[in-house]
């Protein structure tokens, strides 16, 4: 058994800042709520230290560029080929005499009408 003060592997290794959800969101640029609600269904990367979501520098990189919205490619128009058009809507005019909608009168009017105390 190695002596209490002989170095461990994991000595050399630097622990990792965790930031809180409130650090995280300052640095991400939107709300706790957001950084917990999307850790807590695991949309995002996060490590668990007993019940509370803690965050690394690696983990906000990565939802960094998770999030990150990339232009889209230019597309390449055929010369050959035009582009379809929408069809446009024309009513016919020989088709079916058209029904006039009428407004229904207010509930108030209709109460007002039989006499009745609301």
């Amino acid at each position: 058994m190695p002596p209490a003060s002989a170095p461990t592997p994991h000595a050399n290794a630097a622990v990792p800042r965790l930031y809180l959800p409130e650090e995280a969101a300052a640095v991400l640029g939107c709300s706790a709520w957001w950084v917990k609600d999307r850790a807590r269904r695991r949309l995002i990367p996060s490590t668990r230290v007993g019940r509370a979501y803690r965050f690394t520098g690696e983990h906000l990189a990565e939802i960094i560029r998770m999030n990150e919205a990339r232009p889209a490619a230019p597309q390449q128009r055929a010369a050959a080929a035009p582009s379809p058009k929408p069809p446009v809507f024309r009513p016919s005019s020989s088709s079916a005499p058209t029904t006039h909608l009428r407004a229904r009168p207010p509930r108030r009017a209709r109460q007002s009408q039989f006499g009745t105390a609301a």
